[in-house]
């Protein structure tokens, strides 16, 4: 059987992949027209069992995780760093301090807050504070250095505590260790190891004081 080439309306046999008199291809593929434009008619469509709005595309990447009140935590983190560090003023023991500050921290952000904080996140908490103390408390001592002068007496205060500490445990190997120290380059390896590790105690401690914290706190909140 013939059909005519919907072109130029020639007769063409069937089988035929192009019309004789016009060269048109005769094998034509039917294309699906593309479903409305949900954001032009404004109508919401339903999918996965929920109402998805008209225009909606998805998500372009997966929601990033926020922790809406990080300015209000931060700053109970200072304001519990402050505290303790104005305890250490008046003669609380550092590594107390720490603790306090950790536990301070949760008791200060949970103010205001309906929900509590689990121990973890208290931990990060404290942690900060920790760090904050420590940061607090290095500045206060460099500037009792440069601008009060207490270089000196800050030098012969450790000394001593060096030399008490070597009391209490005599041997070979401590008059080698006090000499070295006394030296210029021995004291200045001594006190960055001493901040060193008074950063790691003030981190840890101050974990340790926030996660007990938001574990003491959180039996009391409302079930």
């Amino acid at each position: 059987m013939d059909h005519p080439c919907y072109k130029c309306g020639h007769a063409v046999e069937d089988g035929k992949a192009f019309c004789s008199q016009c060269g048109a291809p005769q094998i034509r593929v039917a294309i699906a027209e593309p479903a409305p434009d949900l954001a032009a008619s404004g109508e919401a469509v339903t999918a996965l069992g929920g109402e998805v709005e008209a225009g909606f595309t998805g998500p372009a990447s997966p929601v990033p995780v926020t922790w809406p009140h990080a300015p209000s935590q931060i700053a109970s983190c200072a304001l519990a760093a402050g505290v303790a560090a104005l305890l250490m003023f008046v003669g609380l023991n550092p590594f107390v301090a720490a603790i306090v500050a950790g536990f301070l921290a949760v008791s200060f952000a949970r103010r205001g807050s309906t929900s509590g904080l689990r121990a973890g996140a208290g931990a990060k908490l404290g942690a900060l504070s920790g760090l904050l103390l420590f940061g607090a408390s290095t500045i206060l001592e460099m500037l009792a250095v440069v601008l009060l002068h207490k270089g000196a007496e800050i030098r012969t205060q450790m000394m001593e505590k060096l030399q008490q500490a070597a009391a209490r445990y005599p041997g070979p190997e401590v008059k080698p260790f006090l000499e070295f120290v006394n030296s210029p380059d021995g004291f200045a390896i001594m006190l960055v190891a001493s901040l060193i590790f008074g950063l790691v105690a003030f981190i840890l401690l101050s974990s340790l004081g926030g996660a007990l914290s938001a574990a003491f706190l959180g039996r009391h909140d409302p079930k």
